[in-house]
């Protein structure tokens, strides 16, 4: 049988869940995925990424972004793995 007082915190907690800011609900998504898995807390806990991104790399982001900004699909791994010319087999 539950234990109700542990209900009663995730009650509470889904409430406060439903009231976060917009604007934060991505944080609190990592800090709550970090509570279940030590390798998101790593992540979360990671030093930022301070090296320059080289040309190649620029460019390649920038192109992402804009496939955001008009609403298309991620890049899949499969499509990836084309473009460097690989296939899935390849990585077994």
């Amino acid at each position: 049988m539950p234990d109700i007082d542990a209900n009663l915190s995730r009650q509470a907690l889904h409430k406060l869940v439903d009231h976060i800011p917009e604007q934060e609900v991505a944080s609190a998504r990592d800090y709550l995925r970090s509570l279940l898995d030590p390798v998101e807390l790593a992540l979360l806990n990671a030093p930022a990424d301070d090296e320059p991104m080289s040309e190649h790399e620029r460019t390649a982001w920038e192109a992402d972004e804009l496939r955001r900004r008009l609403g298309e699909s991620p890049i899949s791994a499969e499509e990836v793995l084309r473009q460097l010319g690989f296939t899935e087999s390849d990585l077994r």
